[in-house]
């Protein structure tokens, strides 16, 4: 089969590759492969079951037709300073007006236009000054919330387009491997486990997202693609009271706090905040369960969710950050018998581990009720876990009865990103007709940096042709 452009993976980096070559006019033969199934296809059991069944081939939560995007919180951040490192090799300032291009379009595909996290400019101050008081960072970055439900609908929308516009979508199909010849990308060959096909196109673009980031790091291995250790995030999904959170939730919605706590002075960061929402779980390869987070438009909780992840950044003599986080995940994993688990913060500074019972009586009913509760410090390295602790505690400062006795700790809450794809500022990589996009590339995290890179490379291609 041959094609002018092949795009492996249907996240956000891949959609706005094949959105953008078709609003710019392009005529050229896009096809689209990917290992999950259409929007309309994808549906969790958990919805019905109240439990997690670990669905077998994949996880429909991390894969398929927008990737995690379509059954995450869908929050869309329009800050260039927020969404990873994108903004170091295109430049802040095109990042920046290609965030508001590619917002532009979300808002013609149905995407809320109220935008949270703006004005309240005198509580914002004071959030700040207890921020800097904290030792803190805070992040402004206003976010445009589309929410679970509304996510879906909206990349369901995109999706006909798309096929409407002539994409051909390929689901069900992995990418088994990359066609070379010469130090050149010719193709790739992809499988559903009965039928092979190889693609043959002029451009190749990985997109893998997230969930892809361990198969792209080895295939950066066999192929000698140029490419940099990364960082992978390891970490932990808060629980609180809403009436905790109340004032930054009415003020900011989200708050992007950054700190660098002693004795390691790693960078630890919050991220993925969810106002009245719900903890989740999902389910990567190797039956590796991870904690998440989703907020509804409609259906809200009584808590506040966020994550707190510690930054970790391996070089000489080992360099395998994913292999390595795997590991913490699966060491927990053990420890709560294949689930989630979950501990009270308090529990933690006595040095004991957390009792189903205790949980019962608490303030801070968990979301995720087949959290099983327990000692998430045996299985977290201690490094990681003294970064969380100290940060809690400073964000204690911030946000007053945040580290209260009965905050809950879900783990394992881990962020894979692919070690970090050497490109220029075409997204062209050592070798020629390959492109790398999006959170598999290393350069970009969460949901509209990748999308703007997807803008930017559909842009590229469309201008060659």
């Amino acid at each position: 089969m041959n094609a002018d452009v092949v795009i492996v993976g249907a996240g956000p980096a891949g959609i706005f590759t094949a959105l953008e070559m078709i609003r710019k006019g392009s005529g050229q033969k896009i096809v689209m492969v990917e290992k999950g199934q259409s929007v309309e296809n994808r549906h969790c059991p958990k919805d019905k079951t109240h439990k997690c069944v670990n669905c077998k081939p994949y996880c429909h939560i991390t894969t398929g037709f927008s990737g995690a995007g379509a059954f995450s919180d869908g929050k869309l951040s329009l800050s260039y300073e927020v969404g990873g490192d994108l903004p170091t090799l295109i430049g802040e300032e095109l990042a920046q007006e290609t965030i508001h291009y590619a917002d532009q379009i979300y808002l013609e595909f149905g995407a809320d236009e109220h935008i949270e996290g703006l004005g309240h400019e005198e509580e914002r101050k004071e959030i700040r000054r207890r921020s800097i008081q904290a030792g803190l960072k805070l992040v402004d970055c206003p976010i445009r919330h589309m929410g679970t439900e509304r996510a879906q609908d909206i990349y369901l929308a995109i999706e006909r387009y798309l096929q409407e516009h002539g994409v051909e979508m390929y689901f069900g199909y992995e990418c088994s491997n990359l066609i070379l010849e010469n130090d050149i990308c010719k193709g790739v060959s992809i499988s559903n486990g009965k039928v092979d096909l190889e693609i043959e196109a002029s451009h190749v673009v990985v997109a893998t997202g997230r969930r892809g980031a361990d198969w792209l790091e080895k295939l950066c291995a066999e192929h000698s693609i140029a490419h940099a250790p990364g960082t992978v995030d390891i970490g932990v999904r808060v629980e609180v009271r809403n009436e905790v959170m109340e004032t930054v939730n009415r003020v900011l919605y989200e708050s992007k706090l950054v700190g660098y706590p002693r004795p390691f002075k790693n960078k630890v960061r919050t991220f993925c905040q969810n106002p009245g929402g719900f903890v989740s779980q999902e389910n990567y390869d190797n039956n590796l369960a991870v904690v998440n987070g989703h907020s509804y438009k409609e259906m809200k909780s009584d808590n506040t969710n966020l994550s707190i992840l510690c930054s970790h950044n391996f070089s000489v003599p080992f360099n395998q950050p994913i292999a390595y986080a795997q590991k913490v995940g699966e060491l927990t994993n053990m420890l709560a018998n294949g689930q989630i688990l979950v501990q009270r913060f308090g529990d933690i500074l006595d040095g004991k581990r957390t009792w189903q019972k205790e949980l019962a009586q608490s303030n801070i009913r968990p979301t995720l009720p087949d959290a099983v509760a327990g000692d998430i410090t045996a299985a977290m390295p201690y490094r990681a876990m003294m970064n969380i602790i100290n940060f809690i505690q400073a964000m204690d400062y911030v946000v007053p009865g945040f580290a209260s006795y009965e905050t809950l700790l879900y783990s394992p809450e881990l962020k894979f990103y692919s070690n970090r794809v050497k490109m220029d500022t075409s997204f062209n990589t050592s070798l020629r007709g390959l492109h790398c996009l999006g959170d598999s590339s290393g350069w970009t995290r969460g949901l509209m940096m990748a999308s703007v890179m997807g803008v930017l490379m559909g842009r590229k291609i469309a201008e060659e042709g």
